[in-house]
């Protein structure tokens, strides 16, 4: 009798195991963003959103006035970003933004309410 409770707990354990490892290691693919969800976020944040125009103008009035943060990965950085733009490398994922959240406020060392976000 011993034995079949022994193997009866290593098999739910066997099991258990299992289904842990297949539930955090499954691969699930990124939501769709939508522009409400960005919207959201910046309200959320207390960020500003303005247009590109906006952006540009604002760029050729006076770039050095101008602190452009790149968060796209180094290898899209380096196929092409806005002269000045500084590239600080973010997955679009809400993990990734919140595990260097912190970091990235170090790195831009300013309030978040100076942040811009542009489309």
């Amino acid at each position: 009798m011993r034995r079949k409770e022994t193997i009866l707990l290593a098999l739910i354990a066997v099991v258990l195991t299992a289904g842990y490892l297949w539930v955090t290691n499954r691969a699930v693919p990124p939501k769709e963003i939508t522009w409400e969800d960005v919207l959201a976020e910046a309200k959320k944040g207390d960020y500003h959103i303005i247009t590109t125009e906006e952006l540009w103008k604002r760029y050729q009035k006076d770039r050095s006035s101008l602190f452009l943060v790149d968060t796209r990965q180094e290898w899209e950085y380096r196929t092409g970003h806005i002269k000045g733009a500084l590239n600080f490398p973010i997955e679009p994922t809400w993990w990734s933004r919140w595990r260097k959240q912190g970091s990235l406020e170090a790195f831009l060392g300013i309030d978040k309410n100076r942040f811009l976000i542009f489309y």
